[in-house]
């Protein structure tokens, strides 16, 4: 058949309108409005070709993933196929996708879907294979779970399914195996976000929906989360915060830095569970492994800043007992230093009510004679006597209060720890090594559950 005539214009027959009229494509109730077979008990076969082309977001409190597609949809119209040696050797025909029937084709968990518009037309091989593909934004629900999280794998669905047409009517196909969509997806990715793709199943089922058979494509995505930032952002500083408050019983319990020290670090942990909680959803099945995290150091924390609490307490309880011990040493010594005043001024006293000691104090020679015969040999030594008593008795006195002094004033200096202040350097070194235990028990157990489950998932 000759496509060109002898002025080198093309035929008529070569044009689209000439395609457009021999069929007849105005006729909407043969190519729009009806399955395009021409018996209805054959069912028409879709094929899909669905590639991820990026990850845009996921929404962990949503629990939605938005993702950008490219969707190949192809299905067989029986009533367009021509020879191709009759239009001039014409393989395909563009045409407006208005003008033909499509797939009634929805998307179970998309909630909000092509955020972009769809092309406008769709392709027609001489065979009557149709094909028409679209580029989508899908905002789609997906289960995750964030057990644990940051190190988390979620697997989200995408079912591709007809709203209308039952199994018999219409069935869907993949039109590629697993390995070639996964391969050709990871060489079309733009951008993962925050996320890895680490596989893509397509399995074709069927379902009932309220009794009726459909042919539903179920496309499967598997995606890992890029966890590095939040090691380093989120778990190391806490485990640092951790490590600070065990560093913390270096730091003497006599003055106040230390107790100001915990609350402090303590505060720091209640700041980060509270960005925690706006990033992990309420609706989880279970607590995440890292508010498990986060609540067993804030225990330990807690613990600690109590047992601060505590030892302070007793050494303020010991610090008033030595201080009354003091005041009975000082109170004594002034009682001691009372009694020895009063013995010298009766010793004074005596010497005042005795004028024989006056006698005494002169020689014989110097005497008066008018008091030398009262003065009698005997009662002269007996006095003597009772004043050197007195003497020796003010002087031990004298002693004792020096004494006394001396007590008082070494016990001050030398701060001898009380029977409390003993008993909290013991209980904060058996706190010590019950921290050290128990931190190192939670953490391995913490950690090795998130190694288990990585292990598993793999």
């Amino acid at each position: 058949m000759v496509c060109e005539n002898s002025r080198g214009d093309m035929p008529s027959h070569c044009t689209y309108a000439s395609f457009i009229n021999h069929f007849d494509l105005t006729d909407k109730v043969k190519f729009y409005m009806t399955r395009p077979t021409k018996n209805h008990l054959n069912p028409t076969n879709v094929t899909l070709n669905t590639f991820l082309y990026s990850i845009l977001d996921v929404k962990e409190k949503e629990q939605e993933l938005v993702s950008y597609f490219w969707i190949d949809m192809l299905w067989k119209n029986e009533f367009l196929k021509w020879d191709r040696g009759d239009f001039c050797w014409m393989l395909n025909v563009i045409l407006p996708s208005e003008l033909l029937w499509k797939p009634d084709l929805t998307i179970e968990e998309v909630t909000i879907k092509d955020k972009l518009s769809q092309t406008p037309y769709l392709s027609v091989w001489y065979d009557g294979t149709t094909h028409q593909r679209n580029g989508m934004v899908l905002v789609s629900t997906c289960k995750m779970q964030f057990y644990r999280f940051p190190f988390d794998t979620q697997t989200c669905n995408l079912t591709f399914k007809s709203i209308q047409h039952w199994d018999s009517h219409m069935k869907l196909f993949s039109r590629s195996n697993n390995e070639y969509i996964l391969g050709v997806t990871r060489r079309m990715m733009k951008t993962e976000s925050e996320w890895l793709l680490m596989n893509v199943t397509v399995e074709t089922q069927t379902v009932y929906n309220f009794a009726f058979p459909l042919s539903v494509l179920l496309y499967t995505m598997t995606i890992k989360r890029r966890s590095v930032l939040y090691v380093a952002n989120f778990i190391a500083p806490i485990l640092f915060f951790l490590c600070l408050d065990l560093a913390s019983f270096l730091i003497s319990e006599s003055g106040g830095e230390k107790l100001s020290f915990k609350v402090t670090v303590l505060l720091a942990v209640t700041v980060m569970q509270l960005i925690l909680n706006d990033i992990l959803p309420s609706s989880s099945d279970r607590i995440p492994l890292i508010a498990v995290y986060c609540i067993g150091v804030f225990t330990l924390m807690m613990l600690s800043l109590l047992e601060t609490i505590l030892m302070m307490y007793l050494m303020e309880k010991d610090n008033v007992s030595q201080d009354k011990e003091a005041d009975k040493d000082q109170s004594l010594g002034e009682d001691c230093r009372d009694q020895q005043g009063r013995v010298q001024n009766c010793f004074r006293d005596m010497n005042k009510s005795l004028p024989c000691m006056r006698v005494f104090d002169k020689s014989p020679g110097e005497m008066p004679p008018e008091l030398l015969p009262e003065v009698k040999e005997g009662s002269s030594s007996q006095l003597t006597k009772e004043i050197h008593d007195l003497e020796s008795l003010s002087n031990e006195l004298k002693e004792i209060s020096l004494k006394m002094s001396l007590l008082v004033s070494s016990r001050k200096e030398e701060g001898e720890p009380g029977y409390w202040t003993r008993m909290t350097k013991k209980l904060n070194r058996i706190y010590f090594i019950f921290y050290i235990i128990t931190a190192s028990v939670f953490l391995g157990y913490v950690f090795s559950v998130w190694l288990h489950e990585d292990s598993n998932s793999t």
